[in-house]
């Protein structure tokens, strides 16, 4: 199954969105803010190269600018 995020311009613009779904039957999900972040970062970490390991003096140095 795929999912659609959507995000409206308003509060009007939300209520007739969910309305809409409402009416189709789709069933809908409101993510917080700080839900919508998250999944960004998990898009993120998906991403990343794992095979590569850093060493604990480079880290360190990044950590330290």
């Amino acid at each position: 199954m795929k999912a659609i995020v959507v995000t409206p311009k308003s509060d009007t613009e939300f209520r007739f969105i969910t309305d809409l779904l409402k009416k189709l039957g789709v069933g809908t999900s409101t993510l917080t803010t700080e839900q919508i972040e998250d999944i960004g970062m998990l898009k993120l970490l998906r991403n990343v190269d794992r095979s590569k390991k850093a060493s604990r003096s480079a880290i360190m140095k990044k950590l330290s600018v």
